[in-house]
């Protein structure tokens, strides 16, 4: 198992500061991190208490079965994508008791990308409640450098709507 980097356990410690005060509860969906936001998110004592389920969906039908994705739509747009990144943070938020949710579904190499999504293309969604938003990102480095950026920015993100 990869060693957990303090950055990472720093945003999860506000994260969860963020989670408490509000009285809510996370839900995680991870593709290409393969639970590492739920690693993270457990290193800190007392996650329990605001830290609902992680969903790892990494094969197209986990995603199908477990986040109720249509096939359909991951057949016309690709499991890496903006439409499949919403639709993993919905389904979280759906199949669990969070209040908020984050999704990663991406490409962590070194093979697997395309002209048109290269590796290291990453695409994060957030849900607040019903506010439902996605972003995508271009990381560079190898597998474990792309997958430990992911987890950054999907917890900063989240850290960032939470706060507005």
């Amino acid at each position: 198992m990869p060693q957990t980097d303090s950055e990472s356990i720093q945003l999860a410690r506000q994260l969860g500061l963020l989670l408490v005060r509000r009285g809510w509860k996370i839900a995680t969906a991870e593709s290409c991190t393969g639970g590492s936001i739920g690693m993270i998110l457990t290193e800190v004592a007392g996650s329990s208490q605001w830290y609902d389920r992680g969903f790892i969906t990494y094969s197209n039908a986990a995603k199908s079965e477990l986040l109720g994705i249509p096939a359909a739509m991951i057949e016309d747009h690709g499991a890496v994508s903006r439409e499949v990144a919403r639709a993993m943070v919905v389904g979280a938020l759906q199949h669990s008791q969070g209040d908020c949710a984050v999704s990663v579904t991406g490409i962590a190499g070194p093979s697997g990308g395309t002209p048109e999504k290269p590796v290291g293309t990453v695409l994060i969604g957030w849900a607040v409640r019903e506010k439902v938003s996605s972003e995508a990102f271009l990381f560079v480095g190898d597998r474990h450098q792309i997958r430990k950026q992911s987890v950054k920015a999907a917890l900063c993100g989240m850290i960032r709507r939470l706060r507005t």
